[in-house]
């Protein structure tokens, strides 16, 4: 394999002309020079110089390899360039997917600090449920995932993870009708969400004694809202949502010791590139701002106890 150092001598020799105006140019000595000369003619089985008077010229093959070298570490030099501007983080790409009421809320001012802070890094987003983030994660088509979860301890092999928040959950319903309680609703209509969702919903119920009667399915928490204000359903919706968009014509309650966890989670072994890692800490810093209704949202601590466990 060609040694780049004598690429580089036998390049000088042909822009300078000489050895010691290449030697110069190199801030190298001249037997420096004439030692990388000999040792490249050595690697590549060609004579590449001859004597001409008190100097050296280079041959044919020379001139060949010469324009070569100057071709290689052009790109060499390009190439160093680059990964200067990508690991100063001046230029380069993340790409985040995050569920809707992430992106309604704390996500715009992680993504305004961090274009701020990172001009030349090229953000982008993509809505996804988690499912759908998580799958996008695994096949590389996104840096980065906010996920949420209602278990303890979610089944996201080979994904490195942290849990940035807990967004308690509300009861939401119709001002007239009374209760604070799921079980307060237990003859009424049921809105339900996401598979996910739902699928809280029916545990949580069903620690109160009763199954919901689930009539109207929909994920988007503003025509959520709107269903309920038409007195059509009760339903639950976490802070974020509800931080998101409120519709004052709904009443809401918190369900004490209800919640699901806001995580942030990644793919693949650490360290994390250079833009991915900014993003990251953008997010936790604006995970932590005043939920819905006032109440502070409780970050968790950090699963591993640093900012790259993995997923249990």
């Amino acid at each position: 394999m060609l040694d780049v150092v004598r690429l580089r001598v036998l390049a000088a020799v042909a822009k300078h002309g000489t050895v010691t105006a290449a030697a110069r140019a190199l801030h190298y000595s001249q037997p420096s020079v004439s030692h990388h000369l000999a040792r490249l003619e050595a690697e590549t089985g060609s004579r590449l110089t001859q004597r001409a008077g008190r100097g050296i010229r280079l041959t044919e093959a020379g001139w060949v390899l010469a324009a070569r070298a100057e071709e290689i570490l052009g790109r060499l030099d390009a190439a160093e360039e680059e990964l200067a501007a990508y690991n100063g983080l001046r230029s380069g790409r993340v790409r985040l997917a995050a569920f809707p009421s992430a992106l309604g809320t704390f996500v715009p001012l992680a993504a305004a600090g961090f274009a701020a802070a990172h001009p030349g890094i090229d953000l982008r987003f993509r809505e996804a449920e988690p499912p759908s983030a998580v799958g996008l994660l695994r096949s590389g088509e996104v840096e980065a995932a906010l996920l949420f979860t209602h278990l303890a301890a979610p089944e996201w092999d080979g994904l490195r993870y942290e849990v940035l928040m807990e967004d308690p959950l509300y009861l939401v319903a119709p001002p007239e009708w009374a209760g604070d309680r799921l079980a307060d609703h237990r003859d009424r209509p049921w809105i339900g969400g996401c598979e996910r969702c739902r699928a809280q919903l029916l545990r949580a119920a069903a620690a109160e004694g009763f199954v919901p009667d689930i009539r109207y399915e929909t994920d988007d928490y503003v025509a959520v809202q709107r269903l309920v204000a038409a007195g059509l359903g009760v339903t639950t919706l976490p802070a974020l949502a509800l931080s998101a968009h409120r519709d004052e014509r709904v009443r809401t309650a918190l369900l004490p010791g209800s919640s699901r966890r806001i995580v942030l989670a990644v793919h693949g072994e650490p360290p994390d590139p250079p833009a991915t890692a900014a993003l990251l800490r953008h997010l936790r810093i604006n995970a932590k701002f005043p939920a819905y209704g006032g109440l502070p949202s409780h970050p968790h601590p950090v699963l591993g106890g640093d900012d790259r466990s993995t997923g249990v």
